[in-house]
C-alpha cells in the first residue's frame, strides 16, 4: 500500500471576531480595495494569513512536506480552505468536516 499524502480542511465561520476584522488590501493604484469583509478575509488567506496566525495547521509530524492551500469555498455560513501537499486526491464526504458534505453522507447511507 503505498503513502497517502496529507489533506486538511478549515472551516472559518463567518460573524465573528476573527472575520470581522479589516484585512486591508490595496489595489494596484494603492488605493484601498472595497471588499466585503468575507472577501477580505477569503484574500487575506490567499496571501497566507492562516498560516501565520494558525501555523500549528501546517506542522505535520508524520511528513516535512509542506501543505498548500489548494482551493477555498464559500457557504452561507463559513469559509472552507482546502490543504494539501500535492494536488488534493478526492474527498471522502463521510470523513469531510463540512457539515453540507457529511450529512448527505450520512442521510444516503
Amino acid at each position: 500500500m503505498g503513502n497517502r499524502q496529507a489533506q486538511q480542511e478549515i472551516l472559518l465561520l463567518k460573524g465573528n471576531s476573527f472575520t470581522a476584522r479589516q484585512y486591508h488590501n490595496r489595489n494596484e493604484n494603492g488605493k484601498p480595495d472595497n471588499l466585503s469583509p468575507e472577501e477580505q478575509l477569503e484574500e487575506a488567506c490567499w496571501n497566507g494569513l492562516i498560516q501565520e496566525l494558525i501555523p500549528e495547521v501546517y506542522e505535520h509530524p508524520d511528513t516535512d512536506k509542506p501543505l498548500y492551500l489548494w482551493q477555498i469555498r464559500e457557504s452561507n455560513s463559513f469559509l472552507e480552505l482546502d490543504l494539501s501537499e500535492e494536488l488534493p486526491e478526492v474527498k471522502d464526504n463521510y470523513f469531510s468536516i463540512d457539515p453540507y458534505a457529511f450529512m448527505k453522507e450520512k442521510l444516503m447511507s
